[in-house]
């Protein structure tokens, strides 16, 4: 508890040496950090690091290495075209990375010696390389490439071929309508540049992992008879030759994703779902196998929380991962037994774990005044390496952020955390926004969160809450929502803003509401539900989910939650709540979405505008142009940041607002 005593007169200290708030412009300052790569050798961790650039209004992403012991930081591609998955050779030699850079046209494989000078272009294929790894004895490398036609033949077309769709699951957010593509495993030869096929069908290959021995792939696929239809993936492994043999390993009915071989070739670890039907809400449990196949062994099976990424250990006796924790993520340990170590503990979150040299290991971190930064982690403790944002942050006043828990009406006990501006007293009720989570199964955690920071730094406490359906409390709370959206999480929500008001950290009459995808879902749900809310965002939401079948990328969760439409319109109908009882919102609402978006298409959020408007309830809707589910423009970032305010700034009373932060000259 120490600690959120001494933060606010920490704060108020700092802003009085010249620090000013964030604002929505400060999008362009936040850089993204991303896929930390040890080198064989142990001294160098190269990694991802993604720029806005206004002028361009675009990210530029490019390639970064920094020594082991912080002192040295190298930036090693520079071209104008993005670089991504960057990876040492097992020998150590060359640093790799995916890119179309220059004139190449599709994504391919560039070799550049880390002793110094120009990447040179490793594959040379007409299509694009999805995803690529070596195999330890640094000869060959497995490729994931998606069937597609090459780029010359593409460029040469003006006006595009029909689409043809006649799968089950037909659209996806980003990729858009789905043809039968797929992506196939492929082992390309180092020395002598000779490309083989190693599978083919109708199905995906993906996560393809070598053996020690450079002999075998370990890959995730789906050859059910009808894929699109549930939630099925095994393990699969074949030597990796043209023709080879391809043996399944696993045979549970649901998701076995994310497969590693142990160092010592014996066993593979992999996540395993637990149930045994497609479910949203299910979270992954770590198993081993052994490699020449046998019965698995849930090492996680006593722990009731979402794992993620297996890493083994370099003695191949434990199994790392990170895990999902009440608003907590943190690297944890498992014997082959199932005994469990928590590694990394504090009020933060770790993600992106992998392994360094001996018993070290590298991830990224964040904490609620420090966005994704590389940490190495050495016996238990934990080394910031890399400081991307330090410069920018120290000029900046963040809110602090206080854990707090509150009881639903039926007693369901509910984690949340609440963003306190910073210099203000914590004895003064201030205007209170609430904003909701998407996913559902995802939750609000210890990270940076850059958006309830820009709010609170207009004066607003920003109230955050892991209503029932999130992770990081066990199965039983994130599957408690199945089938009735709308019920125990409004009342979880509502339930949270009735404990800051009655504890006198909000203004019960100055409130307001909003969130993207299931938190705009949630947005539309709440305001048909309570009309206290002088103000709501909903951002890429819908209502009337009755129409959201066939026209959003959720057929089989609909399907296996409430049934087809046809057979089950009662069910159908109670999730519909929010666009039914449609008259009963008085709450001013601002409605957003990409263009593009297949995830949560623009219609859920057309219908909703629509229908306040014609009932006279003030109401606005913007469309992001070439947009998919998130807003990836940086202007279109900013953009919406200030439409959020001037709605919120509009109508919530401005009574507390009034006390400007000092702003730098």
């Amino acid at each position: 508890m120490r600690k959120f005593y001494l933060l606010p007169l920490l704060f108020i200290t700092m802003i009085a040496f010249g620090q000013r708030a964030l604002t929505p412009s400060d999008v362009y300052k936040l850089k993204s950090i991303s896929d930390p790569q040890v080198s064989p050798d142990g001294k160098w961790v190269a990694f991802v690091l993604s720029t806005p650039d206004s002028i361009k209004d675009k990210s530029d992403t490019d390639i970064w290495m920094i020594s082991w012991d912080g002192k040295e930081s190298i930036k090693l591609t520079a071209s104008k075209e993005a670089e991504s998955r960057p990876r040492w050779t097992p020998d150590g030699k060359y640093l790799t990375f995916l890119s179309s850079r220059y004139e190449t046209k599709s994504s391919q494989i560039w070799r550049m010696d880390r002793r110094g000078g120009e990447a040179e272009k490793l594959t040379e294929l007409k299509f694009s390389i999805s995803d690529y790894v070596w195999s330890p004895d640094a000869r060959k490398i497995a490729l994931v490439i998606q069937d597609q036609e090459p780029v010359e033949d593409t460029e040469k077309k003006k006006t595009a071929k029909p689409i043809m769709v006649d799968r089950h699951h037909f659209k996806q957010d980003g990729e858009g309508y789905l043809e039968r593509k797929r992506k196939h495993l492929y082992v390309f030869d180092v020395e002598s540049k000779k490309l083989d096929t190693l599978t083919r069908g109708d199905f995906d290959e993906t996560n393809p992992a070598w053996s020690p021995d450079s002999k075998k792939i370990v890959f995730v696929s789906n050859r059910t008879p009808d894929a699109d239809r549930n939630g099925n993936t095994d393990l699969w492994v074949m030597e990796a030759s043209k023709g080879a043999i391809v043996k399944q390993l696993t045979t549970w009915q649901d998701a076995d994703i994310s497969p590693a071989w142990s160092p010592d070739g014996k066993w593979i670890a992999y996540l395993k779902s637990q149930t045994p039907e497609y479910d949203i809400y299910d979270q992954p449990q770590v198993a081993i196998i052994p490699a020449e196949g046998g019965t698995p062994k849930v090492l996680s099976v006593a722990y009731d929380r979402d794992v993620s990424a297996p890493r083994w250990a370099t003695d191949s006796k434990y199994v790392f991962v990170v895990v999902d924790d009440d608003r907590r993520s943190h690297v944890t340990s498992f014997d082959l037994e199932g005994n469990k170590r928590v590694v990394t503990s504090g009020d933060r979150i770790f993600n992106a774990l992998q392994r360094g040299a001996g018993s070290s290991w590298v991830a990224l971190s964040s904490d609620p005044s420090t966005p994704n930064e590389i940490y190495v982690i050495e016996d238990g403790a934990i080394r910031r390496l890399t400081f991307i944002h330090q410069e920018f942050l120290k000029s900046r006043a963040l809110a602090t952020i206080e854990p707090f828990t509150s009881k639903s009406k039926d007693g369901t006990t509910v984690g949340g955390l609440l963003y306190w501006p910073a210099g203000k007293p914590k004895d003064k009720k201030l205007p209170l926004i609430l904003w909701i989570h998407g996913g559902p199964t995802s939750q609000d955690d210890f990270g940076f969160d850059f958006i309830p920071q820009v709010f609170a730094a207009q004066g607003y406490a920003v109230a955050l809450v892991n209503y029932r359906g999130s992770s990081g409390r066990g199965l039983a709370y994130s599957s408690a929502i199945s089938g009735d959206w709308g019920n125990k999480e409004v009342m979880d929500l509502i339930g949270a803003v009735d404990h800051l008001v009655k504890t006198g950290k909000a203004d019960g009459n100055n409130l307001a509401v909003g969130g993207w995808s299931y938190g705009g879902i949630l947005t539309d749900y709440i305001t048909a539900k309570d009309s206290r809310f002088k103000a709501a965002a909903s951002g890429a939401g819908s209502a009337l989910q009755l129409s959201m079948y066939g026209t959003d990328q959720y057929t089989v969760q609909y399907e296996t939650e409430l049934g087809v439409p046809w057979k089950n319109m009662d069910k159908w109908l109670k999730v519909s709540y929010a666009f039914l009882n449609v008259e009963k919102i008085k709450t001013p609402t601002l409605y957003m979405v990409g263009e593009k978006d297949f995830n949560v298409p623009a219609a859920g959020s057309e219908q909703m505008y629509q229908a306040l408007k014609t009932l006279g309830v003030p109401t606005q809707f913007v469309i992001y142009p070439g947009q998919f589910h998130g807003i990836s423009v940086p202007s279109y970032q900013k953009d919406r940041m200030v439409r959020y305010l001037d709605w919120f700034g509009k109508y919530l009373k401005e009574g507390n607002l009034n006390e400007k932060l000092p702003v730098k000259k």
